[in-house]
């Protein structure tokens, strides 16, 4: 007998959903997020109940069928894997699954299969997976390299890191503060006098593995001539409570992502300034889990900032622009509006807007070979991407997405009641599907590794991975895994001297490593 498939997904997540570990926000909450999860639980259980007799539950084959590990015979993308599912092959022994799936669930399955092959599954965000960082040499076909600890024992949850011209490097950890780690990688006591960072950080039973809160830091990087103005930018979720009507309405802290700069001075943050705030009354409920928080320097005095999903509203404001969120945003360094911004002379408008569409953005670098920004995003399930950010362009967000909604529908903007053509928006000059959680990245220009000269280095937190990706006039040519497995990497940034940082964060303890070249 078979069960409906909503049957099934109901009893799965009754199963296994465990206790809420903290009681904020409220359980309703987390029960409305466990369902809408119901399309990954979906999918899972089409490939056990179907599936998983051929090709094993953990894709390994079995003798009815060949693993879907390795090398695939008939392709190993999402549309191949489509393609293979939906036609099947009489020849193997493979039926069609044409007219038992609708092609969304085809797709889900899919996405499914392509998840547990990457290891990048929606079980956990391998927050807790073991972490070695091993001390042989990595082969590439570039360069070969090894990896050194600088400091090791930070706080669990790091952000940011940013190499001083001293060889120092500054970090922050987003529920505690900044840090300076000297050359022997000894790490000062927090700095003094920095915006609060605030540590009651709660999980949802449905996502346990994923930590919620706000009033989190975020970037910290240097003025371009740090050297001779001392300014350094730090990038946080500003938090306050009873200080607009929805704070009063609900009795909670609301929040925004600020930009503020300041100097450090005995150990102390001094002369601090507001570069950008929104007005107290688009503060908002929603965690720094999707914030964002990234910024960029271009070479003719702008900065770059990016919000991301944390207004309401609907869509949650996305596509609205008269909301900060799900933007990128541009001033000049001192917060003053650019006469070309493209909203600067628009009504109902946040002049600083630059561009829009955007989910949760991850990481921004601007490439000063060509004079463009570019930004990396975390998609739904499915979907990461890295994008060229062009002016007032739409980059689609919640209306169009290559991956999937959790409950396993489509991204069309359905039942948002926005108006739309498809054209108009800016697809991804590379689709990372499935998701490895794509996180920072820099465009390399380290003489310590010359062949990686303009190539993306690029990091990810679910697949724990490090890849190094080429794009040739906005088109991509390649992608490379540089070593996968090793830990979550939330940061990448480049000295002065070339050498380039990763920033590793780990419930046992963040670390801030260095690519050493063996060539």
């Amino acid at each position: 007998m078979i069960i409906t498939k909503i049957t099934k997904a109901l009893f799965f997540i009754s199963s296994i959903v465990p206790l809420l570990i903290v009681l904020l926000p409220p359980i309703s909450y987390a029960q409305d997020e466990a369902i809408a999860y119901s399309g990954i639980t979906e999918s899972r259980m089409m490939f056990q109940d179907y599936c998983a007799s051929c090709h094993g539950e953990n894709l390994e084959g079995s003798a009815q069928g060949s693993p879907l590990r390795g090398n695939l015979t008939y392709g190993e993308s999402m549309n191949d894997i489509i393609t293979s599912i939906t036609n099947g092959f009489d020849t193997a022994g493979m039926p069609s699954w044409r007219d038992i799936f609708a092609p969304i669930e085809i797709q889900g399955l899919a996405m499914y299969i392509l998840e547990s092959r990457d290891n990048v599954g929606y079980v956990t965000s391998n927050y807790d997976a073991p972490m070695v960082v091993p001390k042989e040499e990595f082969e590439t076909s570039l360069h070969n390299f090894r990896i050194e600890a600088l400091v090791t024992e930070l706080d669990p949850l790091p952000f940011s890191i940013a190499p001083l011209p001293d060889g120092r490097v500054l970090v922050t950890e987003k529920t505690k503060g900044v840090r300076i780690i000297s050359n022997e990688g000894e790490k000062s006591e927090l700095i003094a006098g920095t915006p609060a960072a605030f540590d009651d950080i709660y999980r949802l039973e449905s996502r346990i593995d994923i930590e919620r809160g706000m009033g989190w830091l975020f970037d910290i990087l240097l003025h371009p001539n740090y050297t001779e103005n001392g300014w350094i930018y730090l990038y946080h979720s500003d938090r306050c409570i009873d200080c607009n009507e929805l704070s009063r309405e609900r009795e909670r802290p609301v929040s925004m992502n600020r930009l503020v700069r300041g100097r450090i001075e005995d150990n102390r943050w001094i002369d601090q300034e507001i570069v950008w705030q929104a007005p107290i009354e688009d503060y908002g409920l929603a965690g720094d889990v999707g914030a964002g928080g990234r910024v960029a320097f271009d070479n003719r005095g702008h900065v770059f900032f990016t919000i991301g999903m944390k207004c309401g509203g609907v869509g949650g404001g996305i596509q609205d622009l008269s909301t900060p969120c799900g933007k990128t945003h541009r001033v000049n360094d001192d917060g003053s509006i650019p006469q070309d911004n493209p909203y600067s002379d628009r009504d109902n408008a946040y002049k600083s807007i630059y561009t829009y569409g955007h989910r949760s953005p991850q990481g921004l670098e601007y490439d000063f070979v060509n004079s463009e920004l570019w930004g990396s995003e975390h998609g739904p399930r499915g979907g990461d991407e890295i994008n060229r950010l062009l002016p007032a362009e739409n980059y689609g967000w919640p209306l169009y997405s290559i991956g999937l909604h959790y409950d396993g529908t489509r991204v069309d903007g359905s039942g948002l009641g926005i108006a739309f053509e498809l054209s108009d928006i800016q697809q991804p000059t590379v689709d990372m599907t499935p998701s490895p959680a794509v996180s920072s990245f820099i465009i390399s220009s380290s003489e310590q590794f010359p062949n990686w000269n303009g190539d993306f280095i690029v990091g990810s937190l679910k697949s724990r991975s490090l890849f190094r990706v080429d794009i040739e006039n906005n088109r991509f040519v390649e992608r490379e895994t540089l070593f996968e497995g090793i830990g979550r990497i939330r940061d990448i940034e480049q000295s002065i001297d070339g050498t380039i940082y990763l920033l590793f964060e780990h419930s046992s303890g963040g670390q801030i490593v260095k690519l050493i070249p063996t060539d």
